[in-house]
Protein backbone atom coordinates (compact mmCIF):
# COMPACT_ATOMS: atom_id res chain seq x y z
CA UNK A 1 0.00 0.00 0.00
CA UNK A 2 1.38 3.40 -0.95
CA UNK A 3 1.83 5.69 1.99
CA UNK A 4 0.11 9.06 1.76
CA UNK A 5 2.31 11.72 3.36
CA UNK A 6 -0.22 14.55 3.18
CA UNK A 7 -1.34 15.37 6.73
CA UNK A 8 -5.02 15.49 7.65
CA UNK A 9 -6.26 19.03 7.09
CA UNK A 10 -7.21 20.93 10.23
CA UNK A 11 -10.67 22.42 10.54
CA UNK A 12 -10.60 26.23 10.85
CA UNK A 13 -12.62 27.40 13.84
CA UNK A 14 -13.54 30.44 15.87
CA UNK A 15 -11.10 31.47 18.58
CA UNK A 16 -12.44 30.21 21.95
CA UNK A 17 -12.07 33.67 23.47
CA UNK A 18 -14.45 35.09 20.86
CA UNK A 19 -16.90 32.26 20.41
CA UNK A 20 -17.92 32.15 24.09
CA UNK A 21 -19.61 35.49 23.44
CA UNK A 22 -21.67 34.46 20.43
CA UNK A 23 -23.83 31.64 19.10
CA UNK A 24 -22.17 31.58 15.69
CA UNK A 25 -20.90 28.29 14.33
CA UNK A 26 -17.60 27.20 15.89
CA UNK A 27 -16.23 25.12 12.99
CA UNK A 28 -15.78 27.29 9.90
CA UNK A 29 -15.36 24.65 7.18
CA UNK A 30 -12.72 23.90 4.56
CA UNK A 31 -11.97 26.11 1.59
CA UNK A 32 -11.53 24.48 -1.82
CA UNK A 33 -7.77 24.15 -1.49
CA UNK A 34 -8.01 22.33 1.85
CA UNK A 35 -10.85 20.12 0.57
CA UNK A 36 -8.93 19.01 -2.51
CA UNK A 37 -5.80 18.42 -0.45
CA UNK A 38 -7.76 16.33 2.06
CA UNK A 39 -9.48 14.42 -0.75
CA UNK A 40 -6.05 13.56 -2.18
CA UNK A 41 -5.37 11.50 0.96
CA UNK A 42 -8.05 8.94 0.06
CA UNK A 43 -6.61 5.66 -1.23
CA UNK A 44 -9.82 4.79 -3.12
CA UNK A 45 -9.81 1.29 -1.64
CA UNK A 46 -11.44 -1.44 -3.71
CA UNK A 47 -13.29 -3.01 -0.76
CA UNK A 48 -14.54 0.39 0.51
CA UNK A 49 -14.66 -0.28 4.28
CA UNK A 50 -15.84 3.30 4.85
CA UNK A 51 -19.06 2.63 2.92
CA UNK A 52 -19.80 -0.36 5.14
CA UNK A 53 -19.23 1.92 8.13
CA UNK A 54 -21.77 4.48 6.91
CA UNK A 55 -25.37 3.89 8.14
CA UNK A 56 -26.80 5.48 4.97
CA UNK A 57 -24.31 3.81 2.59
CA UNK A 58 -22.85 6.86 0.86
CA UNK A 59 -20.36 6.05 -1.93
CA UNK A 60 -17.59 7.73 0.04
CA UNK A 61 -14.59 6.97 -2.22
CA UNK A 62 -16.68 8.01 -5.21
CA UNK A 63 -17.63 11.46 -3.95
CA UNK A 64 -14.14 12.09 -2.59
CA UNK A 65 -12.64 11.19 -5.96
CA UNK A 66 -14.88 13.79 -7.59
CA UNK A 67 -13.65 16.43 -5.13
CA UNK A 68 -10.08 15.52 -6.03
CA UNK A 69 -10.96 16.02 -9.70
CA UNK A 70 -12.60 19.38 -8.96
CA UNK A 71 -16.07 18.09 -9.82
CA UNK A 72 -17.90 19.52 -6.82
CA UNK A 73 -21.34 19.29 -8.46
CA UNK A 74 -20.74 15.62 -9.17
CA UNK A 75 -19.57 15.06 -5.60
CA UNK A 76 -22.73 16.45 -3.97
CA UNK A 77 -24.88 14.62 -6.51
CA UNK A 78 -23.32 11.33 -5.43
CA UNK A 79 -23.75 12.15 -1.74
CA UNK A 80 -27.41 13.08 -2.21
CA UNK A 81 -28.09 9.78 -3.94
CA UNK A 82 -27.89 8.29 -0.44
CA UNK A 83 -28.23 11.16 2.01
CA UNK A 84 -30.90 13.87 1.99
CA UNK A 85 -29.22 15.81 4.82
CA UNK A 86 -25.50 16.10 3.93
CA UNK A 87 -24.82 19.53 5.47
CA UNK A 88 -26.29 18.28 8.75
CA UNK A 89 -24.44 14.96 8.78
CA UNK A 90 -21.19 16.69 7.87
CA UNK A 91 -21.54 18.68 11.09
CA UNK A 92 -23.00 16.37 13.73
CA UNK A 93 -22.44 12.79 12.54
CA UNK A 94 -19.87 10.95 14.72
CA UNK A 95 -17.71 9.92 11.77
CA UNK A 96 -14.84 9.03 14.09
CA UNK A 97 -16.70 5.93 15.32
CA UNK A 98 -18.26 5.01 11.96
CA UNK A 99 -16.85 5.60 8.46
CA UNK A 100 -13.57 7.18 9.60
CA UNK A 101 -12.99 4.49 12.20
CA UNK A 102 -12.65 1.84 9.50
CA UNK A 103 -10.71 4.02 7.05
CA UNK A 104 -7.54 2.16 6.02
CA UNK A 105 -5.41 5.22 6.81
CA UNK A 106 -6.58 5.01 10.44
CA UNK A 107 -4.57 1.82 10.94
CA UNK A 108 -1.30 3.75 11.10
CA UNK A 109 -2.34 7.39 11.24
CA UNK A 110 -5.27 9.72 10.83
CA UNK A 111 -8.25 8.77 8.67
CA UNK A 112 -9.57 10.84 5.78
CA UNK A 113 -11.80 13.64 7.13
CA UNK A 114 -14.91 12.22 5.47
CA UNK A 115 -17.42 14.29 7.42
CA UNK A 116 -15.62 17.55 6.74
CA UNK A 117 -15.56 16.78 3.03
CA UNK A 118 -19.26 15.95 3.05
CA UNK A 119 -19.93 19.29 4.74
CA UNK A 120 -17.75 21.08 2.20
CA UNK A 121 -19.62 19.86 -0.88
CA UNK A 122 -23.01 20.51 0.75
CA UNK A 123 -22.01 24.05 1.74
CA UNK A 124 -20.47 24.64 -1.69
CA UNK A 125 -23.77 23.77 -3.34
CA UNK A 126 -25.61 26.18 -1.03
CA UNK A 127 -23.08 28.97 -1.58
CA UNK A 128 -23.65 28.74 -5.33
CA UNK A 129 -27.32 29.36 -4.59
CA UNK A 130 -28.66 26.60 -6.80
CA UNK A 131 -28.86 22.83 -6.67
CA UNK A 132 -25.79 21.26 -8.21
CA UNK A 133 -27.98 18.80 -10.08
CA UNK A 134 -31.58 17.88 -10.63
CA UNK A 135 -32.74 15.15 -8.26
CA UNK A 136 -34.48 12.33 -10.08
CA UNK A 137 -38.01 11.75 -8.82
CA UNK A 138 -39.98 8.80 -10.17
CA UNK A 139 -43.37 9.16 -11.83
CA UNK A 140 -46.26 9.34 -9.30
CA UNK A 141 -47.32 5.90 -8.11
CA UNK A 142 -50.64 6.91 -6.58
CA UNK A 143 -49.61 5.59 -3.18
CA UNK A 144 -49.80 7.72 -0.03
CA UNK A 145 -47.54 7.50 3.03
CA UNK A 146 -47.63 9.38 6.34
CA UNK A 147 -44.58 10.17 8.43
CA UNK A 148 -45.00 11.13 12.09
CA UNK A 149 -42.14 13.36 13.18
CA UNK A 150 -39.78 15.52 11.11
CA UNK A 151 -36.51 14.62 12.79
CA UNK A 152 -33.66 12.90 10.95
CA UNK A 153 -35.39 9.53 10.58
CA UNK A 154 -38.68 11.06 9.41
CA UNK A 155 -37.02 13.39 6.91
CA UNK A 156 -35.02 10.47 5.51
CA UNK A 157 -38.10 8.26 5.09
CA UNK A 158 -40.02 11.10 3.46
CA UNK A 159 -37.22 11.92 1.00
CA UNK A 160 -36.65 8.31 0.01
CA UNK A 161 -40.34 7.60 -0.54
CA UNK A 162 -40.84 10.83 -2.47
CA UNK A 163 -37.93 10.03 -4.78
CA UNK A 164 -39.69 6.73 -5.52
CA UNK A 165 -42.82 8.58 -6.64
CA UNK A 166 -45.02 8.22 -3.56
CA UNK A 167 -47.14 11.01 -2.07
CA UNK A 168 -45.75 11.77 1.40
CA UNK A 169 -47.04 13.93 4.25
CA UNK A 170 -45.03 14.61 7.40
CA UNK A 171 -46.92 15.42 10.61
CA UNK A 172 -44.82 17.46 13.07
CA UNK A 173 -45.89 18.34 16.61
CA UNK A 174 -43.81 21.52 16.87
CA UNK A 175 -44.26 24.74 14.91
CA UNK A 176 -41.04 24.14 12.98
CA UNK A 177 -39.84 20.97 11.25
CA UNK A 178 -36.51 19.36 12.09
CA UNK A 179 -37.10 17.56 15.37
CA UNK A 180 -33.97 17.28 17.50
CA UNK A 181 -32.06 19.13 14.78
CA UNK A 182 -33.90 22.36 15.67
CA UNK A 183 -34.73 21.96 19.36
CA UNK A 184 -31.80 19.94 20.63
CA UNK A 185 -28.58 20.91 18.86
CA UNK A 186 -27.30 24.47 19.49
CA UNK A 187 -26.78 27.08 16.82
CA UNK A 188 -23.01 27.05 17.34
CA UNK A 189 -22.88 23.38 16.33
CA UNK A 190 -25.68 23.30 13.77
CA UNK A 191 -27.04 26.62 12.49
CA UNK A 192 -30.80 26.52 12.09
CA UNK A 193 -30.50 28.06 8.62
CA UNK A 194 -28.71 24.83 7.61
CA UNK A 195 -31.60 22.73 8.93
CA UNK A 196 -34.13 24.92 7.13
CA UNK A 197 -32.14 24.52 3.91
CA UNK A 198 -32.13 20.73 4.19
CA UNK A 199 -35.84 20.66 5.03
CA UNK A 200 -36.55 22.79 1.95
CA UNK A 201 -34.66 20.24 -0.14
CA UNK A 202 -36.90 17.46 1.20
CA UNK A 203 -39.97 19.59 0.43
CA UNK A 204 -38.65 20.18 -3.10
CA UNK A 205 -39.03 16.45 -3.69
CA UNK A 206 -42.78 16.88 -3.24
CA UNK A 207 -43.07 16.19 0.49
CA UNK A 208 -45.81 18.07 2.37
CA UNK A 209 -45.15 19.03 6.01
CA UNK A 210 -47.99 19.76 8.44
CA UNK A 211 -46.77 21.41 11.66
CA UNK A 212 -48.59 21.73 15.01
CA UNK A 213 -49.99 18.25 14.48
CA UNK A 214 -49.69 16.09 17.61
CA UNK A 215 -50.53 12.52 16.67
CA UNK A 216 -52.36 11.06 19.63
CA UNK A 217 -54.10 14.39 20.31
CA UNK A 218 -54.81 16.22 17.02
CA UNK A 219 -55.78 12.83 15.64
CA UNK A 220 -54.68 9.25 16.23
CA UNK A 221 -52.53 6.98 14.12
CA UNK A 222 -55.63 4.92 13.37
CA UNK A 223 -57.35 8.01 12.01
CA UNK A 224 -54.38 8.64 9.71
CA UNK A 225 -54.90 5.21 8.18
CA UNK A 226 -58.61 5.94 7.82
CA UNK A 227 -57.71 9.10 5.87
CA UNK A 228 -56.25 6.97 3.11
CA UNK A 229 -52.58 6.71 4.04
CA UNK A 230 -51.52 3.17 3.15
CA UNK A 231 -48.43 3.09 5.31
CA UNK A 232 -47.16 5.11 8.29
CA UNK A 233 -43.70 5.69 9.71
CA UNK A 234 -43.31 6.67 13.37
CA UNK A 235 -40.21 8.79 13.98
CA UNK A 236 -41.17 10.75 17.10
CA UNK A 237 -37.84 10.45 18.92
CA UNK A 238 -37.42 9.95 22.64
CA UNK A 239 -38.45 13.29 24.05
CA UNK A 240 -39.47 12.47 27.62
CA UNK A 241 -36.81 13.84 29.99
CA UNK A 242 -35.01 11.56 32.44
CA UNK A 243 -34.26 12.84 35.94
CA UNK A 244 -32.00 11.73 38.78
CA UNK A 245 -34.72 11.06 41.35
CA UNK A 246 -32.85 12.88 44.13
CA UNK A 247 -34.22 15.20 46.84
CA UNK A 248 -34.73 18.80 45.77
CA UNK A 249 -34.94 18.04 42.06
CA UNK A 250 -38.25 19.92 41.81
CA UNK A 251 -36.66 23.21 42.94
CA UNK A 252 -36.98 26.27 40.72
CA UNK A 253 -34.35 26.59 37.99
CA UNK A 254 -33.70 22.86 37.74
CA UNK A 255 -34.15 22.12 34.05
CA UNK A 256 -34.17 19.01 31.97
CA UNK A 257 -31.73 19.35 29.08
CA UNK A 258 -34.75 19.01 26.75
CA UNK A 259 -36.41 22.12 28.15
CA UNK A 260 -33.19 24.10 28.53
CA UNK A 261 -32.02 23.47 24.98
CA UNK A 262 -35.48 23.82 23.44
CA UNK A 263 -35.87 27.25 25.01
CA UNK A 264 -32.39 28.28 23.86
CA UNK A 265 -32.50 26.73 20.37
CA UNK A 266 -35.97 26.46 18.90
CA UNK A 267 -37.34 29.36 20.95
CA UNK A 268 -34.12 31.45 20.73
CA UNK A 269 -33.98 32.53 24.39
CA UNK A 270 -30.41 33.70 23.80
CA UNK A 271 -31.56 36.44 21.43
CA UNK A 272 -32.74 39.85 22.70
CA UNK A 273 -35.28 39.80 19.87
CA UNK A 274 -37.21 36.98 21.61
CA UNK A 275 -39.08 37.02 24.94
CA UNK A 276 -38.55 33.32 25.75
CA UNK A 277 -37.82 33.06 29.49
CA UNK A 278 -34.73 31.11 30.56
CA UNK A 279 -32.84 31.44 33.83
CA UNK A 280 -29.28 32.31 32.89
CA UNK A 281 -27.57 31.84 36.23
CA UNK A 282 -24.17 32.91 37.54
CA UNK A 283 -23.14 29.41 38.59
CA UNK A 284 -24.53 26.61 36.44
CA UNK A 285 -24.13 22.86 36.92
CA UNK A 286 -24.84 20.43 34.08
CA UNK A 287 -25.19 16.77 35.05
CA UNK A 288 -24.13 14.22 32.41
CA UNK A 289 -21.32 13.36 30.02
CA UNK A 290 -22.86 13.01 26.58
CA UNK A 291 -23.19 15.37 23.64
CA UNK A 292 -26.38 16.85 25.10
CA UNK A 293 -24.57 17.67 28.33
CA UNK A 294 -21.78 19.37 26.36
CA UNK A 295 -24.38 21.32 24.38
CA UNK A 296 -26.09 22.50 27.57
CA UNK A 297 -22.82 23.46 29.28
CA UNK A 298 -21.54 25.38 26.25
CA UNK A 299 -24.92 27.11 25.92
CA UNK A 300 -24.71 28.21 29.57
CA UNK A 301 -21.27 29.70 28.89
CA UNK A 302 -22.68 31.74 26.01
CA UNK A 303 -25.63 32.88 28.12
CA UNK A 304 -23.15 34.64 30.40
CA UNK A 305 -22.63 32.25 33.33
CA UNK A 306 -19.56 33.12 35.37
CA UNK A 307 -18.93 29.46 36.18
CA UNK A 308 -20.18 26.33 34.44
CA UNK A 309 -19.45 22.90 35.93
CA UNK A 310 -20.07 19.63 34.15
CA UNK A 311 -20.75 16.95 36.77
CA UNK A 312 -20.14 13.41 35.52
CA UNK A 313 -19.99 10.23 37.55
CA UNK A 314 -17.31 8.50 35.49
CA UNK A 315 -13.91 9.61 34.19
CA UNK A 316 -13.21 11.51 30.99
CA UNK A 317 -12.29 8.28 29.20
CA UNK A 318 -15.84 6.95 29.69
CA UNK A 319 -17.62 10.06 28.44
CA UNK A 320 -19.98 9.17 25.57
CA UNK A 321 -19.69 12.66 24.06
CA UNK A 322 -17.62 13.18 20.93
CA UNK A 323 -13.99 14.01 21.71
CA UNK A 324 -14.28 17.18 19.64
CA UNK A 325 -17.21 18.41 21.75
CA UNK A 326 -15.42 17.65 25.01
CA UNK A 327 -12.33 19.52 23.81
CA UNK A 328 -14.42 22.50 22.71
CA UNK A 329 -16.19 22.64 26.08
CA UNK A 330 -12.88 22.61 27.90
CA UNK A 331 -11.47 25.32 25.61
CA UNK A 332 -14.51 27.45 26.45
CA UNK A 333 -13.88 27.27 30.18
CA UNK A 334 -16.28 24.54 31.31
CA UNK A 335 -15.01 23.00 34.57
CA UNK A 336 -15.17 19.20 34.63
CA UNK A 337 -16.20 17.65 37.95
CA UNK A 338 -15.38 14.07 37.02
CA UNK A 339 -16.03 10.97 39.14
CA UNK A 340 -18.72 13.02 40.85
CA UNK A 341 -22.43 12.36 41.32
CA UNK A 342 -25.21 14.61 42.71
CA UNK A 343 -27.10 13.25 45.73
CA UNK A 344 -29.22 16.28 46.71
CA UNK A 345 -30.25 19.68 45.36
CA UNK A 346 -30.56 22.31 48.07
CA UNK A 347 -33.12 25.12 47.57
CA UNK A 348 -33.31 28.47 49.35
CA UNK A 349 -36.36 29.72 51.25
CA UNK A 350 -37.93 30.74 47.91
CA UNK A 351 -37.48 27.18 46.59
CA UNK A 352 -34.87 28.32 44.09
CA UNK A 353 -31.68 26.33 43.61
CA UNK A 354 -28.95 27.40 46.02
CA UNK A 355 -26.51 24.49 46.04
CA UNK A 356 -25.99 20.88 45.01
CA UNK A 357 -24.56 18.21 47.28
CA UNK A 358 -22.35 15.67 45.49
CA UNK A 359 -20.31 12.60 46.30
CA UNK A 360 -17.01 11.45 44.81
CA UNK A 361 -17.03 8.18 42.87
CA UNK A 362 -14.58 5.42 42.04
CA UNK A 363 -14.75 3.02 39.11
CA UNK A 364 -15.29 -0.70 39.55
CA UNK A 365 -15.93 -3.50 37.07
CA UNK A 366 -17.51 -2.83 33.65
CA UNK A 367 -21.31 -2.77 33.41
CA UNK A 368 -23.56 -3.77 30.49
CA UNK A 369 -22.41 -0.72 28.49
CA UNK A 370 -18.78 -1.87 28.70
CA UNK A 371 -17.85 1.12 30.85
CA UNK A 372 -16.60 0.70 34.39
CA UNK A 373 -19.39 1.00 36.94
CA UNK A 374 -19.04 3.96 39.34
CA UNK A 375 -19.39 3.49 43.10
CA UNK A 376 -19.68 6.25 45.75
CA UNK A 377 -16.79 6.80 48.14
CA UNK A 378 -18.01 6.84 51.74
CA UNK A 379 -17.59 10.17 53.47
CA UNK A 380 -16.66 12.07 50.30
CA UNK A 381 -19.73 14.33 50.17
CA UNK A 382 -19.20 18.00 49.29
CA UNK A 383 -21.34 20.94 48.18
CA UNK A 384 -21.24 23.10 45.03
CA UNK A 385 -22.88 26.53 45.04
CA UNK A 386 -25.17 26.77 42.00
CA UNK A 387 -28.22 28.74 40.96
CA UNK A 388 -29.16 26.75 37.82
CA UNK A 389 -28.97 22.96 37.32
CA UNK A 390 -29.45 21.19 33.98
CA UNK A 391 -30.06 17.44 34.04
CA UNK A 392 -28.65 15.84 30.87
CA UNK A 393 -28.63 12.12 31.62
CA UNK A 394 -30.70 10.90 28.70
CA UNK A 395 -34.33 10.66 27.63
CA UNK A 396 -37.20 8.22 27.74
CA UNK A 397 -39.95 7.34 25.31
CA UNK A 398 -42.93 9.69 25.26
CA UNK A 399 -45.97 7.47 25.95
CA UNK A 400 -48.57 9.62 24.15
CA UNK A 401 -48.64 7.93 20.75
CA UNK A 402 -48.29 4.31 21.98
CA UNK A 403 -51.00 4.93 24.59
CA UNK A 404 -53.46 6.00 21.88
CA UNK A 405 -52.58 3.24 19.39
CA UNK A 406 -54.16 -0.15 20.03
CA UNK A 407 -52.03 -3.15 19.13
CA UNK A 408 -48.70 -1.32 18.90
CA UNK A 409 -46.13 -3.44 20.72
CA UNK A 410 -43.74 -1.64 23.06
CA UNK A 411 -41.00 -3.01 25.31
CA UNK A 412 -40.55 -2.64 29.07
CA UNK A 413 -38.94 0.79 28.62
CA UNK A 414 -41.77 2.14 26.44
CA UNK A 415 -39.91 1.96 23.12
CA UNK A 416 -41.60 0.59 20.01
CA UNK A 417 -40.66 -2.97 19.07
CA UNK A 418 -39.67 -3.36 15.41
CA UNK A 419 -38.03 -5.73 12.97
CA UNK A 420 -34.42 -4.44 12.95
CA UNK A 421 -34.07 -5.05 9.20
CA UNK A 422 -37.23 -3.27 8.05
CA UNK A 423 -38.57 -1.18 10.93
CA UNK A 424 -41.91 -3.03 10.73
CA UNK A 425 -43.98 -2.82 13.92
CA UNK A 426 -46.66 -5.17 15.25
CA UNK A 427 -49.26 -3.24 13.21
CA UNK A 428 -49.66 -3.97 9.51
CA UNK A 429 -48.37 -1.12 7.36
CA UNK A 430 -46.88 0.74 10.32
CA UNK A 431 -43.12 1.21 10.67
CA UNK A 432 -40.89 2.99 13.17
CA UNK A 433 -37.28 4.02 13.59
CA UNK A 434 -34.85 6.32 15.36
CA UNK A 435 -34.81 7.09 19.07
CA UNK A 436 -38.39 5.88 19.67
CA UNK A 437 -37.05 2.41 18.85
CA UNK A 438 -33.44 2.48 20.06
CA UNK A 439 -33.54 5.08 22.80
CA UNK A 440 -31.28 8.12 22.53
CA UNK A 441 -28.75 7.59 19.73
CA UNK A 442 -27.17 9.59 16.91
CA UNK A 443 -28.65 11.51 14.00
CA UNK A 444 -27.02 9.24 11.43
CA UNK A 445 -28.26 6.02 13.08
CA UNK A 446 -31.77 7.42 13.00
CA UNK A 447 -31.29 8.20 9.33
CA UNK A 448 -30.05 4.67 8.68
CA UNK A 449 -33.22 3.31 10.30
CA UNK A 450 -35.28 5.64 8.12
CA UNK A 451 -33.52 4.43 4.98
CA UNK A 452 -34.24 0.77 5.79
CA UNK A 453 -37.86 1.51 6.64
CA UNK A 454 -38.40 3.50 3.43
CA UNK A 455 -37.19 0.57 1.35
CA UNK A 456 -39.55 -1.81 3.16
CA UNK A 457 -42.51 0.58 2.88
CA UNK A 458 -41.84 1.04 -0.83
CA UNK A 459 -41.68 -2.71 -1.40
CA UNK A 460 -44.88 -3.27 0.57
CA UNK A 461 -46.81 -0.74 -1.52
CA UNK A 462 -45.50 -2.24 -4.77
CA UNK A 463 -46.43 -5.71 -3.53
CA UNK A 464 -50.02 -4.50 -3.08
CA UNK A 465 -50.03 -3.37 -6.71
CA UNK A 466 -48.94 -6.83 -7.82
CA UNK A 467 -51.62 -8.47 -5.67
CA UNK A 468 -54.28 -6.25 -7.21
CA UNK A 469 -52.97 -6.98 -10.70
CA UNK A 470 -53.08 -10.69 -9.93
CA UNK A 471 -56.61 -10.46 -8.59
CA UNK A 472 -57.72 -8.51 -11.65
CA UNK A 473 -56.11 -11.07 -13.95
CA UNK A 474 -57.91 -13.86 -12.09
CA UNK A 475 -61.24 -12.16 -12.53
CA UNK A 476 -60.61 -11.75 -16.26
CA UNK A 477 -59.82 -15.46 -16.61
CA UNK A 478 -63.02 -16.43 -14.80
CA UNK A 479 -65.00 -14.33 -17.21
Amino acid sequence: MAKNKTPRQKMPQQDPRKRVNNFDEVALGYDEEAAVREASRCLNCKNKPCVAGCPVEIDIPGFIQRIREGDMAGAIELVKDANALPAICGRVCPQEVQCEKVCVLARKGEPVAIGRLERYVADREAAENAPASEVEVAEPTGHRAAVIGSGPSGLTVAAELAKRGHEVTIFEAFHKPGGVLVYGIPEFRLPKAIVEREVEYVKSLGVEIQTNAVIGRTFTLGELLEQGYETVFIGIGAGLPAFLGIPGENALFVYSANEYLTRANLMKAYSPDYDTPLARGRRVAVVGGGNVAMDAARTAVRLGAEEVRLVYRRSRAEMPARVEEVDHAEEEGVIFELLTNPVRIIPDDQQRVRAMECVRMELGEPDDSGRRRPHPIDGSEFTIEVDVVVIAIGNKANPLLPATTDGLEINDWGYIVTDPETGATSLSGVYAGGDIVTGGATVILAMGAGLRAARAMHEEMLARDKEMEGASAGQEERR
